[in-house]
């Protein structure tokens, strides 16, 4: 499976440490191994599946799409203003 990053959530993980990176490459992978581990969203965001978790004490949200045999990464972030950003990014893509 390929995976893909939106310039947006290339821009959020950059500014992350690197234990904090490693712990997101094992979100990412337990992703991979079940891609149904995420809530399907509806409405605007059908289609569009978050995962959440979190780093040391802060709740993240991932959010990431299936097409086929790609996995793309959209947004990761807290809660805060979350779902509110993410539709304004889905809409400008």
């Amino acid at each position: 499976m390929k995976i893909f990053q939106s310039r947006f959530f290339e821009r959020k993980v950059k500014k992350f440490s690197k234990s904090q990176k490693l712990q997101l490459d094992k979100q990412v992978r337990r992703i991979l191994e079940d891609p149904a581990i995420g809530s399907e969203k509806k409405g605007d965001l059908r289609g569009i599946h978050v995962h959440k978790f979190k780093l040391k004490t802060i709740q993240y949200l991932l959010a990431y799409r299936i097409a086929g045999e790609n996995l793309e990464l959209i947004m990761i972030g807290p809660h805060q203003n979350y779902y509110r950003d993410l539709k304004k990014y889905i809409k400008s893509t």
